[in-house]
């Protein structure tokens, strides 16, 4: 026996009563720093462009020297991010001189890379059941994972700040990125005393790169600007952009971010921008509800259209 049309609107009104007494658990909860996050504090002030800092992270990570350069030197390798190198330090042209910029995954609050990957790959460590043994929770750290990772490359899309590279000439591909030396962690201690530096913070000879909780970051970045303010762009880059980042830089002052390579985020993430749209379809039952209003409306068609066939049937 066939479902009637009125039975079929009472079985969607009855679905949408359940939706709407049922708590919003599809709308996408803004997601805010753990008070344990870890990361890193960059000040462009202090960067002399040693690029120590480069050299140290390829031998921690096991990464080969760069074969293309920008001016056929050694020390101008490599320009970029690319499959070799999760850290790299630009010299960008600023005013009448230069500044140096340190490039690396921000590890934010609320990644795109993360939303953006469909198998959970790439993953802040604490959320979830993903951790590394004697890791606080909460480190926030953005890991990758090579086992669920099928190579789509959704995260490169996403990432507003062009940071995982893909290892193009390999067979079995890997997603490159930094993820704060967390190979090199002592398992028997916890959080940010786990590793005393990441290693590019281990060997930077002016400390413009320093490692530690993001709240104790901010609050030296901001000590930092109180203290010499006119030396100091008086904003801390990473502090909300995109929802906040756990990397934060520092600028001098009449240095824009921009011109140090940065982007112009507003104060929400787009990971939560899209997957509020993705998910407001379907808060309280509004899609299901379509759904079946479009079904009722296919079957009395499908129905006036065969008792019309009849009638001309019985005519005959």
């Amino acid at each position: 026996m066939g479902i009637s049309r009125r039975d079929l609107l009472k079985g969607a009104a009855v679905a949408g009563a359940a939706a709407a007494v049922v708590p919003d658990a599809s709308a996408r909860d803004k997601k805010v720093v753990h008070p344990e996050a870890v990361g890193m504090l960059f000040d462009s002030t202090l960067c002399v462009g040693c690029r120590a800092c480069q050299t140290a992270c390829k031998a921690a990570n096991g990464l080969p020297p760069d074969a293309v350069s920008a001016n056929g030197g050694v020390y101008d390798a490599p320009v970029d991010l690319n499959a070799t190198t999760k850290n790299v330090i630009k010299a960008l042209p600023v005013g009448d001189g230069v500044q140096f910029m340190k490039q690396q995954c921000m590890h934010c609050v609320d990644p795109s890379c993360v939303s953006a990957c469909m198998l959970g790959a790439l993953h802040k460590e604490g959320e979830g059941t993903r951790t590394i043994a004697g890791e606080k929770k909460g480190s926030g750290i953005v890991l990758w994972d090579k086992y669920t990772c099928v190579g789509c490359r959704y995260c490169q899309i996403a990432c507003a700040f062009n940071v995982p590279k893909f290892e193009w000439h390999e067979a079995f591909a890997s997603i490159v990125k930094c993820e704060l030396c967390a190979h090199r962690r002592d398992p028997a201690k916890r959080g940010v005393y786990a590793v005393a530096n990441p290693a590019c913070c281990e060997v930077c000879p002016r400390q413009a790169v320093i490692y530690g909780e993001r709240a104790e970051l901010l609050a030296e970045a901001k000590r930092r600007i109180a203290a010499d303010p006119r030396h100091y762009n008086p904003h801390v880059y990473g502090e909300k952009e995109g929802g906040g980042t756990q990397v934060l830089y520092l600028a001098a002052a009449g240095t824009t971010f921009e011109q140090l390579g940065l982007p112009a985020l507003g104060p929400e993430s787009a990971a939560h921008f899209s997957e509020s749209v993705s998910h407001a379809p379907y808060v309280h039952g509004f899609t299901p509800i379509a759904l079946y209003a479009g079904m009722a409306w296919v079957i009395r068609r499908n129905k006036r259209r065969e008792a019309i066939a009849q009638s001309k049937e019985a005519g005959k």
